[in-house]
């Protein structure tokens, strides 16, 4: 676990200028990273002596420009007002694509080709081959490990959580936690269905799922979303609004949720109660929902909580994890957050970091706040995972004191 309470204070004030430049520098990203996605591997692998026959070269150099083309072409066409579901599985898959083939046309093409030039392997003209050959099968490779680790039904991560303030009673209570589902282009309906079968083999008490169901409507992920009404819990089965949903009519999500038997906790609270001890599960709408223009949807801390008393434990559902700082003021004890796939494909959680407080796993916050991040359940646009596996949680909260015999 990570301990931030003493630090973030203190480096809060100097990294605040650096985030502030990044994030400024965030927004030219969709015009600039096309452009470099699709023409540093082209150069690195066609053009840094290589001297590739001129079939070759022309061949290679065709077939970037044609991914510089087609990528933002299909991601538009999937992504905007036409919401074409082929387009956005080519766009989405050709922007992984380029994702790992630029990763690694930078690495290896100094690294590795740094390591040849030290040992003396071949001439120049070879060891700019070797660095080409190196990365389309370091990429291959990747690319489709990372499809069979996105499309499969993730592994359960299971980890106890120690809460000072929970009372004995509750000492066990076990806390089943999907997140980040992304339903969308690819159908994955039979997936779905094999992600609820494994949460029902945790025998949870409290099942959550915070956030990001789908892309695209309820009514559109309909049949890939049914599955959840099958998830079974002996207490409660708790949801709250991610971003994704602001994209895509939120208050369908949040009534079909409704119906499949999940309790919305749009700003609100419930008590679950074992042996003679009492938790508060509360849950936030998203932070982007205010602006999202939707009637009475924003983020309320203060009125989840509202009517709740102060001395009793609080686990909150919170999509994003940099609600941690509102969380922390507040006391809460636990919050659990998705939002950040862990980045997804590697090495994108350190553009992750910079938005968010964690990316993945337990970490502190202030003297009292715990927050758990998930990796995800699903994944978002590209369908692979590259170093980031996707995860369903079984989160067994622990009290510091010993249960009483019965």
């Amino acid at each position: 676990m990570t301990d931030t309470s003493d630090t973030r204070s203190a480096d809060s004030e100097v990294q605040a200028p650096q985030r502030s430049r990044l994030l400024r520098l965030m927004r030219y990203l969709p015009l600039i990273a096309p452009v470099l996605l699709w023409a540093v591997p082209c150069g690195v692998l066609l053009y840094t002596g290589q001297h590739w026959p001129l079939p070759v070269t022309l061949v290679g150099t065709a077939l970037f420009v044609l991914g510089l083309v087609v990528m933002p072409l299909a991601m538009g066409r999937g992504h905007g007002r036409r919401q074409q579901d082929r387009a956005a599985i080519i766009g989405d898959t050709l922007l992984g694509a380029s994702w790992v083939l630029f990763t690694w046309s930078v690495l290896l093409g100094v690294l590795l080709r740094l390591a040849l030039t030290v040992a003396g392997v071949g001439e120049s003209q070879d060891r700019a081959r070797i660095v080409t050959w190196a990365v389309l099968g370091t990429t291959a490779v990747l690319l489709a490990w990372g499809y069979a680790e996105a499309r499969r039904v993730p592994r359960v991560r299971r980890l106890d959580v120690q809460l000072p303030r929970l009372g004995a009673g509750l000492d066990g209570f076990r806390v089943a936690l999907i997140t980040d589902t992304h339903y969308g282009p690819l159908d994955r309906a039979r997936w779905s269905e094999r992600v609820c079968e494994t949460v029902n083999t945790l025998e949870a008490d409290l099942v959550c799922h915070t956030g990001d169901i789908a892309d695209g409507t309820a009514e559109r992920r309909r049949a890939q979303a049914i599955p959840l009404g099958t998830v079974q819990a002996t207490q409660a089965r708790v949801y709250v609004t991610g971003n994704h949903e602001y994209y895509s009519e939120a208050q369908g999500w949040v009534d079909l949720m409704d119906e499949l038997g999940w309790e919305p906790l749009r700003n609100r609270h419930l008590l679950v109660e074992r042996g003679g001890d009492t938790l508060v599960v509360a849950g936030v709408d998203d932070v982007t929902a205010e602006s999202s223009g939707l009637a009475g949807h924003r983020a309320n801390l203060a009125g989840a909580l509202d009517g709740a008393d102060p001395d009793l434990p609080v686990l909150l559902l919170a999509h994003q994890p940099k609600f941690v700082d509102r969380a922390a003021a507040d006391g809460i004890d636990l919050q659990l957050s998705g939002h950040t796939h862990g980045g997804q494909i590697w090495p994108f959680h350190h553009l992750v970091r910079i938005d968010q407080p964690a990316v993945a796993g337990l970490s502190r916050h202030g003297t009292r706040t715990l927050l758990y991040t998930s990796r995800g359940t699903g994944f978002w646009g590209p369908p692979f995972r590259v170093f980031a596996p996707s995860e369903i949680t079984l989160l067994v909260l622990r009290s510091p004191q010993p249960p009483t015999s019965p």
